[in-house]
């Protein structure tokens, strides 16, 4: 198989890997794009808090304080770039009691060290201002209203589409297993048999960075999975709150937070339990009761029967409490982004331009394009128009008028338009368009999707998957051709 050529490969494209790849699309040289998964968002990414951090919960020393502070900024003009849901609603700490309201002095001034913006200590009577579902034990807390909540995935897959309209090359389900240097480039080999021969080499692999280092010949070091468990409650729920809202936080953990997501459901969690096994997804029914009684302290109407969905993440900790961000001292041309663990999500774009930076400095001649372009197509979605708005959209295109997701509102063009876009899957576009999100997490709209999926790409019923290979949703002998099937389905 003839190897591909490239400039710079970046191994992982979760949020790291993506706002790298999208910050050297400006840049007059051939970056390709590496992911293990069938697509882009489908490790670390994908199951988060979704959280844009205020910058107060970490000490000035670190790095990653520092990238938190600048990404945070960043936002705003990433938003009008991409298109991705995003809301700067502001975070709340909330003290229970006057023992705690001591660790709210020390976030303040560690807040105000950093650089927090308009960061505020509260007292018990602005905390019911800002958030009246507050339980009435609130003794006072912190204010940081330069937090925030976006959806993750979507912030993933509108970066990857700008790097790829800016010249970057994606490749799916490439699985590193080795790689030699040859002495002027990295020979990459994947286990499908593909190879990328790169002159550099970003790994930003997420939990598996451990292993990618060891076969590049870089450091040793060892990536913890960490495990953070979630439910999430319908929209409907009473109990939404107008900020985030964050406990007083421990030694391992920030806590177990309430958050108002960016399209209108409520998050509550995580748990954060260390574990061995990297591909662990699982939930536990002790660890959810937990998420539950310490939601309920802080919004006593948390209640069981808004809840929707159970699900877990996986977090890359390292015994090192900061990010480990740098040139590799053992490896020739490979720059390290590992331990990218919260507030990794808030410091992502900042860390694209770090790492663009490390790249200069070892020696990487970077020219920037005069034809960048950092804008993606917005696209429509029906739920955003009145009934009078949506005329002129459904006379464009018919499909518009087709709701194929209820719960959520997502039409058929939604769902085609993801499709072309290259998410073939069911988690795809789940994250693309928010279709089996809902209530009835895709009891009603899944096998409308598996439709579309196999008119739009000709693929049979037996290979549509869930999240790629050994996922699929459909076995059997039935020996119908795929628009057969789609019609009888």
């Amino acid at each position: 198989m003839e190897p591909l050529t490239t400039d710079i490969a970046i191994i992982g494209a979760g949020v790291s890997g993506a706002c790298i790849a999208r910050q050297l699309s400006a840049y007059e040289t051939d970056v390709t794009l590496l992911e293990k998964e069938v697509d882009v968002s489908f490790g670390v990414s994908k199951a988060n808090s979704g959280i844009i951090h205020g910058g107060f919960h970490h000490s000035p020393r670190y790095l990653k304080t520092r990238l938190e502070i600048q990404g945070n900024l960043m936002f705003d003009r990433l938003q009008r770039e991409l298109d991705f849901p995003f809301s700067r609603c502001g975070i709340l700490v909330v003290a229970m009691n006057e023992e705690e309201m001591k660790y709210i002095s020390h976030l303040y001034t560690q807040g105000v060290e950093n650089g927090a913006i308009g960061i505020e200590m509260c007292s018990r009577e602005r905390m019911f201002e800002l958030e009246p579902k507050l339980d009435s034990d609130c003794v006072g807390g912190l204010h940081a209203p330069g937090g925030g909540v976006i959806e993750p995935y979507r912030f993933v897959f509108s970066l990857v589409e700008s790097a790829r309209k800016n010249g970057v090359k994606l490749m799916t389900g490439f699985n590193v297993t080795s790689a030699e240097w040859t002495g002027d480039k990295h020979r990459i080999h994947a286990v499908d048999g593909r190879v990328v021969e790169a002159r550099w080499v970003v790994n930003a692999a997420g939990l598996q960075a451990d292993t990618v280092s060891r076969i590049f010949g870089g450091e040793d070091f060892t990536v913890h999975p960490r495990k953070g468990e979630y439910y999430l409650l319908d929209r409907k729920t009473k109990v939404c709150p107008q900020r985030v809202l964050f406990p007083v936080p421990t030694r391992v953990s920030k806590g177990m937070l309430v958050i108002p997501t960016a399209e209108g459901t409520v998050l509550i969690g995580p748990t954060a339990v260390d574990i061995e096994d990297k591909e662990d997804l699982s939930t536990n029914e002790d660890q959810l009761s937990q998420i539950l009684d310490q939601a309920r302290k802080m919004v006593p109407g948390v209640s069981r029967t808004d809840i929707i969905a159970a699900f877990s993440g996986l977090r890359p900790a390292l015994e090192d409490p900061d990010f480990y961000i740098d040139i590799s001292g053992k490896a020739p041309n490979l720059i390290q982004v590992a331990g990218i663990q919260s507030p990794g999500l808030t410091a992502s774009p900042a860390i694209g331009e770090y790492v663009k930076d490390l790249l200069k400095k070892a020696g990487c001649r970077l020219t920037e394009k005069a034809d960048y372009d950092p804008y993606v197509t917005k696209m429509p979605r029906i739920r955003d128009y009145t009934p009078f708005e949506a005329e002129e959209l459904l006379a464009s295109n018919p499909a518009y008028g087709n709701l194929v997701c209820r719960c959520e509102k997502i039409s058929e063009a939604e769902i085609v338009e993801a499709i072309r876009r290259g998410h073939t899957t069911l988690d795809g576009i789940k994250y693309f368009t928010r279709a089996q999100m809902g209530r009835c997490q895709g009891g009603f709209c899944s096998y409308k999707i598996i439709k579309l999926i196999m008119r739009e790409t000709g693929l049979r019923y037996d290979r549509i998957t869930k999240r790629g290979p050994g996922s699929e949703i459909l076995t059997g002998s039935l020996e119908e051709n795929p628009r057969e099937v789609a019609h009888h389905a």
